[in-house]
């Protein structure tokens, strides 16, 4: 019997992370947390050089809008492609994702009785001149995507005019919004509520990779 993240944690002690507990606040206080080095630079250049091989063997495909019952692809919103990670086949690079994502959700289970349920990530390649449009990362006949996570996977001489940034918009108590670029640094990852926060990516000048995926509820 397969059993969930929620049901492999209760056999565990509990031991209070301090660095998911900042995640937490931050999600609580602003929607959304920026977390640096997340993934060390060991972990980033293996989690690089699987995304490398698969893009070179021609696995990936065009990123489309909407899930799998509405599907349409879009060049003029988006423009990166993409490769679905499964958790079932992972190698050695994305089990050493997974590890960590694992922990994660295990934890806000445990802490915030989120309900995360299961897991969805893929490999993302944004060519030079790509980007992709304002949106929210949720459909109108799918709402279990509670929050949407980018691990970012770019050699450490990434740069500000390189591109790529991740545009976040949020909203203020006057009616107005607060619109927060992210560049794209190795290891970081930034984690922010699907339902709530319009996002787009800025348009790239130098190939932009990551881990994009969506922790979902029931």
């Amino acid at each position: 019997m397969i059993q969930t993240d929620l049901e492999l944690f209760e056999q565990i002690d509990f031991v209070e992370n301090p660095l998911y507990e900042r995640i937490i606040n931050d999600l609580i206080e602003r929607k959304y947390s920026i977390v640096d080095n997340f993934f060390n630079e060991g972990e980033v250049n293996i989690l690089r050089q699987a995304l490398l091989e698969k893009y070179e063997e021609d696995n990936f495909k065009k990123a489309a809008i909407g899930n799998y019952i509405n599907e349409v692809i879009a060049k003029s919103i988006r423009g990166d492609f993409i490769l679905w990670i499964n958790e079932a086949d992972a190698g050695k690079a994305e089990k050493t994702y997974f590890d960590k994502i694992n922990s994660l959700v295990a934890y806000l289970n445990r802490t915030c009785f989120m309900g995360i349920l299961t897991k969805e990530f893929h490999y993302a390649v944004y060519p030079d001149g790509t980007f992709y449009k304002r949106h929210l990362d949720t459909f109108q006949n799918d709402g279990r995507r509670k929050l949407s996570m980018v691990c970012y996977l770019n050699d450490e001489n990434w740069k500000p005019e390189n591109g790529g940034e991740l545009t976040i918009y949020s909203p203020l108590e006057n009616g107005k919004e607060e619109a927060l670029n992210i560049y794209p640094l190795p290891g970081r990852v930034v984690i922010f509520e699907s339902q709530e926060l319009e996002h787009e990516v800025k348009p790239v000048k130098v190939p932009r990779l990551s881990i994009t995926g969506w922790l979902k509820t029931r």
